[in-house]
């Protein structure tokens, strides 16, 4: 075989695993993800030089993760030529054909500036969205229309008496897409004008954000039309539509609106503790690359199965230094009601976005009641 040799820089990013089984099993997981993730052919049959040098990845550490040792953390370094100038060959050397095999959990990553400088990350971030808002200090409140299956006159009437009670984010659904009972089109123009009047009369800066669960060919078609008829944000579950389909709507600058973040079909990417992403890596790592400004995920002790130390290291990963790139604002739901308001305050602090969808509907006798009190009560946070 023919030796080419690449122009390398010499630099490299990393990324920590956790590999399941004893220190065999583990570092043969270890050495397997080196050449998986990058050149996906036979070590022996490699030719000398830089590929076998440098291409394949590097096991830089290994040590046990726990006192039975029967999982192994390590850090694996992969030159920085090998992931591309852009996020989707990014996520394919962080965790391609490997991502197919059980044991296999990518807990983090650390990436060189040289790098993180590719990616403008989220366009407004927690600052950006306060400004927006116009609340600098309190936690933000958000909620979901719903159920699926109103009309769209009906979507319309809940946005309004959210925004009128102080709500700041009122959302679609992520189930509400472009159905015949709530067309696109006609469900942005309503539920956008709702709460532009509400607004008007109650000074507050509420926004509407429909959910881009589209096809692929309409997403920034309607993305578009969202922003020309009064959306404020736009709701985004990467899961289905990609997490580079969400990029690039952060990125557009003729878009210029703040995106969140929805875990629809990312669920399983998390879920199994020995496999797929860690909850710190996928809702804030790969979200702050993929330019979220704020990243949804089921709070601890609702109807999903996510723990406190979960929750919190969502907290870490929405934060966490990361070059150049904003922070953003963690935002848990799933179940979401308001005598756990107090508790959430002590863990997320003032820095959250609280997501209440059902549970918004039982605090008073109207939403616009409802709305009211949960706003009179971030307001007298202290």
């Amino acid at each position: 075989m023919q030796r080419v040799t690449p122009p390398l820089s010499g630099e490299r990013f990393t990324v920590v695993y956790r590999f399941s089984g004893n220190r065999e099993e583990a570092q043969a997981k270890a050495w397997d993800a080196c050449i998986e993730q990058t050149v996906e052919f036979p070590f022996d049959l490699l030719p000398e030089g830089d590929i076998p040098e440098k291409i394949i990845g590097q096991i830089e550490s290994m040590n046990p993760a726990n006192e039975d040792q029967s999982s192994f953390i390590a850090r694996i370094s992969f030159a920085v030529e090998n992931a591309g100038h852009d996020l989707v060959q990014l996520l394919n050397v962080i965790f391609g054909n490997t991502s197919i095999k059980p044991g296999v959990r990518v807990e983090e990553f650390d990436l060189p500036d040289s790098m993180i400088n590719r990616f403008r990350g989220p366009r407004f971030g927690r600052e950006g969205l306060r400004t927006l808002l116009s609340a600098p200090e309190r936690p933000l409140l958000c909620t979901a229309l719903k159920p699926m299956g109103l009309s769209v006159q009906d979507l319309a009437d809940q946005a309004y008496q959210f925004a009128l009670g102080g709500i700041d984010i009122i959302k679609d659904d992520h189930g509400l897409a472009d159905q015949v009972f709530s067309p696109f089109e006609e469900r942005v123009q309503r539920c956008a004008d709702a709460v532009a009047r509400a607004n008007q009369q109650t000074g507050y800066h509420s926004f509407y954000m429909p959910s881009l669960g589209l096809r692929a060919d309409q997403l920034l078609e309607k993305a578009h039309f969202a922003k020309q008829n009064g959306a404020g944000g736009l709701l985004v579950p990467p899961g289905l539509v990609g997490f580079d389909s969400m990029r690039m709507l952060a990125d557009d600058d003729g878009l210029n609106l703040p995106v969140m973040l929805h875990p629809a079909f990312v669920g399983s990417y998390v879920t199994a503790p020995a496999n797929g992403f860690s909850h710190y890596a996928l809702f804030g790592q790969v979200a702050r690359l993929a330019g979220a400004d704020a990243t949804i995920y089921p709070n601890w002790g609702g109807r999903f199965s996510f723990s406190k130390q979960e929750c919190i290291s969502i907290v870490a990963g929405s934060q966490d230094l990361m070059g150049h790139l904003k922070t953003i604002f963690p935002t848990p739901g799933g179940g979401m009601t308001f005598d756990r308001l107090p508790e959430m305050l002590e863990v997320y602090g003032k820095n959250v976005i609280f997501l209440m969808g059902g549970g918004l509907h039982r605090i008073a006798n109207t939403l616009v009641e409802s709305s009211r009190t949960i706003r009179e009560m971030v307001e007298n946070i202290r």
